[in-house]
């Protein structure tokens, strides 16, 4: 079993997640966030590497554009077990990223408030379903999380075991295609009622 020791935390849902990231970093697991949640980590005494730090590369696009780099999806996509992937990574100074706790905008909840389509738009989140897709693909190594009602039991295997067990692992993935496939069809859904 690989052991986890770096999780990346980009959450619209703050709950828990000072108190998550806290007992990360108790566990010697190093901390990688973006914007806000950088901010509220820092703000709760976390310690925090910027995104930008670990892509060599700057936020940009009013913050649309930020995970969605080389650097970030490698690291999550290499197979730990593969012998080329594991040079490649290496060549091209990728880090391992074990742990990706992600939740979405709340699409559904925003647009429920009546706001105009270019607002929508804006809330339609890119960067939380590539980056919570692509763990739950490599579920065979990576932990991805993306409901703080999960947050114990996962704290609890990293703390037994180092890492979380592949069941675990396997059912959060399953989790997380059933969040993408629901919240692409709350876009579709309203979408579909725009007249343009």
């Amino acid at each position: 079993m690989y052991k986890i020791e770096r999780a990346l935390i980009s959450v619209t849902d703050k709950t828990g997640i000072v108190e998550l990231a806290k007992e990360l970093e108790n566990l010697a697991i190093e901390i990688v966030s973006t914007g806000g949640t950088a901010k509220v980590l820092r703000e709760g005494g976390v310690k925090v590497i910027d995104i930008s730090e670990l892509t060599g590369f700057p936020e940009i696009l009013e913050g649309r554009v930020k995970t969605l780099h080389p650097k970030v999806h490698g690291g999550i996509l290499f197979k730990r077990d593969k012998e080329d992937h594991m040079k490649t990574i290496k060549k091209h100074n990728i880090k391992p990223i074990d742990l990706i706790v992600v939740n979405l905008y709340a699409f559904e909840k925003v647009v429920k408030t009546g706001i105009d389509l270019d607002t929508a738009i804006e809330n339609i989140d890119i960067g939380g379903p590539t980056l919570i897709r692509a763990g739950a693909k490599n579920f065979k190594y990576v932990t991805v999380v993306i409901d703080p009602q999960d947050y114990p039991k996962v704290l609890e295997e990293i703390k037994k075991y180092g890492n979380t067990t592949l069941k675990t692992r396997f059912e959060l993935a399953k989790k997380v295609f059933k969040l993408t496939s629901s919240y692409d069809q709350i876009i579709y859904n309203y979408l579909s009622n725009i007249n343009i």
